[in-house]
């Protein structure tokens, strides 16, 4: 059982706080896991009976019939109405999988799982934990649903840290076969390369495209295919739907219209398989509207996806360390600063603005800075800023972290991971 620290310390620190528990994140990241095995043991080990403990999990048969949201709350309520004076604990995993129902006595209103949530929340000794892989199922605005009393956990793939606490050995073996194989904890239990690679490929075929299909009412599944596609190719790259639009309009001669192409990219981004990061115009404080960036939540998926013919080593590397600042809690932005010297304005690209409150730090991700002209164009955009704020290059042909001459701090890309040094 790999150790989730992160996430469930959150859960810890949210319990009895009068809300909704929502644990959210791409399907196989090990949600379940987390609430069902993890948060469950730390429950009993901290003196709670296993009956104090509801579990429905909604994808199993036998619970069914709880995938209607009022049969499940008055199972609950019969469950802790039983004994005021014990507290219990609800789980209810892939919480999408409820469906809309018309309560007939009371005024045929309809009804969702949201309601019923609501509902039980208000009971003093029951505290409600619930999963759910999409955020259209969850709703994308989970407080405006939960009507402000919602905690959301989201839980990403296993970070490098959580992935070599697993497999162990030399860093850097680690490090080439998670840049490949990614973090799904189920590759790490497989023996082989042909297996890790038949299940991303499989995951990608028979889960998470049929998912983003039957949920959206996907009417052109080549072209939701192709967008994948296209994400997996380019990510560390600016684009924008006009452009995957023409892009394909090209490839299948016929016209592919960008407002399609914008709706399917949307639910992609719902189902938690691609995230989007904008453009932040420094010197302005304004956000470009496009293009932007995608990056996979999950690299292994990404390299499945292209049926690992398109191993880029530098855009690979970028994606991990947005995923790593995203999954420590930060937000992420691609940075725009104006380079007018020489009677010239040229924009010109900081990897990642990161903010935690009111902290910032700049970021390039670099794979080597080996020549000059590398090093200039890395360091010129950080120093463009004019400001005091922290800047870092993450490197990987770097033995270990220092300063250079004009205060850029160089990190070494497995310290980073493996959170040996301090960004801010």
């Amino acid at each position: 059982m790999i150790k989730r620290d992160l996430y469930l310390n959150r859960i810890i620190k949210s319990m009895w706080n009068g809300e909704v528990k929502v644990i959210t994140g791409i399907r196989r990241c090990g949600k379940s896991v987390l609430l069902f095995n993890l948060f469950y043991d730390y429950l009993v080990e901290q003196g709670a009976a296993e009956d104090q403990i509801i579990k429905i999990e909604l994808d199993q048969r036998k619970n069914y019939k709880f995938r209607n949201p009022i049969t499940l709350c008055e199972h609950v309520e019969s469950i802790v109405k039983a004994d005021k004076n014990k507290r219990f604990y609800l789980f209810i995993d892939e919480v999408q999988l409820t469906i809309k129902v018309v309560d007939n006595e009371n005024g045929g209103i309809e009804v969702t799982i949201y309601d019923m949530l609501n509902e039980l929340k208000a009971y003093e000794n029951l505290d409600v934990y619930v999963t759910g892989s999409n955020s259209k199922g969850l709703s994308k605005d989970i407080a405006t649903e939960f009507r402000g009393r919602a905690t959301q956990i989201h839980v990403f793939p296993l970070s490098f840290a959580e992935y070599y606490s697993a497999v162990g050995g030399d860093e850097r073996r680690a490090l080439d076969d998670y840049m490949l194989y990614g973090g799904l904890p189920k590759v790490v239990s497989l023996p082989d390369d042909r297996e890790k690679k038949a299940y991303l490929s499989g995951l990608f075929d028979e889960l998470y495209v049929k998912d983003i299909i039957e949920r959206n009412k996907i009417e052109r599944e080549d072209i939701l295919n192709d967008i994948l596609d296209f994400v997996a190719s380019q990510i560390s790259s600016l684009t924008n739907p006009t452009n995957i639009a023409n892009a394909l309009t090209s490839i299948k001669n016929e016209k592919v219209n960008s407002a399609l192409v914008s709706a399917y990219i949307k639910h992609i981004i719902d189902s938690f398989l691609v995230d989007e990061a904008r453009r932040y115009d420094i010197k302005g404080k304004t956000y470009f509207k496009y293009p932007n960036k995608y990056y996979y939540t999950d690299i292994g998926l990404r390299n499945a996806r292209l049926n690992y013919r398109q191993f880029d080593p530098g855009h690979i590397m970028e994606n991990i360390v947005y995923n790593e600042l995203v999954r420590r809690g930060w937000s992420v932005d691609i940075g725009v600063v104006s380079d007018r010297s020489d009677n010239r304005n040229v924009q010109k690209e900081i990897d990642f603005v990161v903010n935690d409150a009111d902290r910032r730090i700049y970021i390039q991700s670099a794979l080597q800075i080996n020549t000059e002209e590398k090093s200039n164009a890395e360091l010129q955009s950080l120093l463009l800023t004019k400001d005091f704020f922290k800047k870092i290059v993450i490197r990987q042909d770097i033995p270990h972290s220092h300063y250079d001459d004009n205060g850029i701090y160089h990190i070494n890309l497995i310290d980073f991971l493996l959170g040996k040094v301090e960004l801010f």
